[in-house]
């Protein structure tokens, strides 16, 4: 997966394409930056790490025309700016992909692509034709295979994220400002990503590409910067450094965090004569006699391309997609959800994908947020049980070192990884029997997963099954005790942990699986 990169050339004539000199950003009395530097260069892919509420977003606002500055200087190719619209950002060529996507679902990616500047004939009628043929050669060109008539409200959630990145690069941009890009790719798809970005910095756009993927800034970068509470805590040529130094300037002295990636999961005993969750020929529109097993106190991955049928797996489990065929039990006694509220109170629970759409809702509180997974419980004669309510968020909240000015705080106002904790809080207690984790640490920063992955543990070791999604192949090796691997809605093989070396024997584990069911199924030459 390794790009190649452009040399650095020392003693250049021209000034940095991009130049931040001690800019600063308050909010009411917090200091989001504190007299922050970054330098980006013409072709140059430069990291900007840190953890969550280290600034990183603060400063990707202001060079966006969303936030203005306090203090400080911006440069663009040595011309001083300073953008009081996104409007005016962009015309200055900064290219901006939030991990929140900006797309119209209800178009095509072609007419995404080109929103806003559609050609049209001297009638003011749109050229379909001609808008369709300049979006295919475009993605063409960067290599990205999607299809522009395609709707992108039928996409998968990691080609709706691809169309983003397209959109930002239509345009004469110079600066395309990447965060998490790969949040929700898998291996093959990062690699159309890496070989889009070395396209368009061979044309000289610089890119600050933001990731909690400590292993994608070997893979990409040619420079790293590390924010931390607001300041730079240093600036590294990525070839010159490794992983431990990066982690030491993330997280600040005085604090560790476990370095191996792909070591095995805490050894835990998996007793129980019967299993938590048991699959047997499952079918419905996206799934194929699904056969599983999850037994108690283990944390079984699910490993699989996208639109491969993983998350239609917990879907179907958590009663959001109906069992046409097959059953499915829970401890034993079938069990056929027929809403979500039915699988929540028989003990199922499920951390989503998208914690801001489906497991949040931002503008309430954290106490709001806990409650309403518990509302069962905490409610009588129709009213919540209030002090009970805010006894049960104050626990949760300190068993899980959410990081908040109080349970009364907005869920919006707290950092992506906080955030995360309180969708993990909401199914806390009781305890769920089943827990199914659908990219529980996507826009997390490293302290933080680490976090999170003691809690997962944590409810495993207390008896939960644990059923998970991940496009982190790492992250598979380092959870679980078995691994599932799923292709085209169906489970074509399950392995032990102990079975499996690195991340990437995994991942050609699951190219041959693919290219094995295909060659069975549609009958291709081996």
């Amino acid at each position: 997966m390794n790009q190649p990169r452009p040399p650095m050339a020392e003693g250049r004539p021209h000034p940095p394409l991009v130049r931040v000199a001690g800019v600063t950003k308050s909010f009411g009395g917090a200091r989001a930056l504190r007299g922050v530097n970054l330098e980006v260069r013409s072709g140059e892919v430069h990291a900007l790490l840190g953890e969550n509420g280290a600034g990183k977003s603060t400063l990707i606002k202001i060079l966006s025309g969303v936030h203005g500055s306090d203090g400080g200087r911006i440069e663009i190719a040595g011309q001083p700016v300073m953008f009081d619209s996104p409007a005016q950002s962009r015309a200055a060529g900064i290219a901006v992909v939030y991990q929140d996507l900006s797309l119209v679902e209800s178009l095509s990616v072609a007419d995404n692509l080109l929103l806003g500047r559609e050609p049209r004939d001297r009638f003011g009628f749109l050229r379909k034709k001609h808008l369709l043929d300049e979006a295919e050669t475009f993605l063409k060109q960067l290599g990205i295979p999607l299809d522009p008539r395609a709707n992108v409200g039928a996409l998968p959630f990691a080609y709706r994220q691809m169309t983003e990145i397209a959109k930002a690069l239509m345009g004469d941009v110079r600066v395309l400002i990447l965060d998490e890009p790969t949040s929700s790719l898998t291996g093959d798809e990062v690699r159309i990503l890496f070989d889009a970005i070395g396209k368009v910095t061979r044309r000289g756009v610089g890119v600050i590409y933001v990731t909690h993927r400590l292993d994608e800034v070997f893979q990409v970068s040619q420079r790293v910067t590390v924010f931390r509470d607001g300041a730079n805590a240093g600036t590294f040529v990525t070839a010159n450094t490794d992983m431990k130094r990066l982690v030491s300037a993330i997280i600040g002295p005085g604090h560790t965090v476990a370095m191996d990636a792909a070591r095995p999961a805490v050894p835990r005993p998996v007793a129980s004569a019967a299993p938590v969750l048991s699959l047997s020929g499952v079918g419905n529109e996206r799934l194929r006699a699904v056969d599983l097993t999850v037994w108690r106190g283990e944390i079984h991955g699910l490993a699989g391309l996208i639109g491969s049928g993983r998350t239609e797996i917990l879907e179907t489990v958590f009663g959001l997609r109906h069992v046409a065929s097959g059953t499915l039990a829970l401890d034993g006694e079938t069990f056929a959800p027929a809403s979500t509220a039915d699988a929540i109170g028989r003990g199922v629970a499920l951390v989503p994908e998208d914690r801001h759409l489906q497991g949040l809702v931002l503008e309430h509180s954290i106490e709001r947020n806990i409650t309403l997974a518990r509302l069962r419980r905490l409610t009588a004669w129709g009213w919540v049980r209030q002090r009970a309510a805010r006894h049960d968020a104050e626990a949760a909240v300190r068993k899980l070192a959410v990081k908040a000015q109080g349970i009364s705080s907005p869920a919006k106002t707290l950092s992506g990884g906080n955030q995360q904790k309180v969708v993990f809080a909401k199914w806390n207690e009781p305890r769920p029997r089943l827990l199914l984790l659908d990219e529980p640490t996507v826009g997390v920063d490293v302290g933080a997963r680490e976090e999170i992955y003691g809690v997962i543990r944590a409810a495993a070791a207390e008896g939960t099954g644990v059923l998970l999604v991940s496009s982190d192949l790492a992250e598979l090796l380092q959870l679980c005790d078995r691994i599932s691997v799923v292709v085209e809605g169906g489970i074509v093989a399950t392995f032990a942990r102990r079975d499996l070396g690195s991340a990437e024997d995994l991942h050609h584990l699951l190219q041959r699986s693919q290219t094995d069911y295909e060659r069975s199924v549609h009958g291709l030459p081996a």
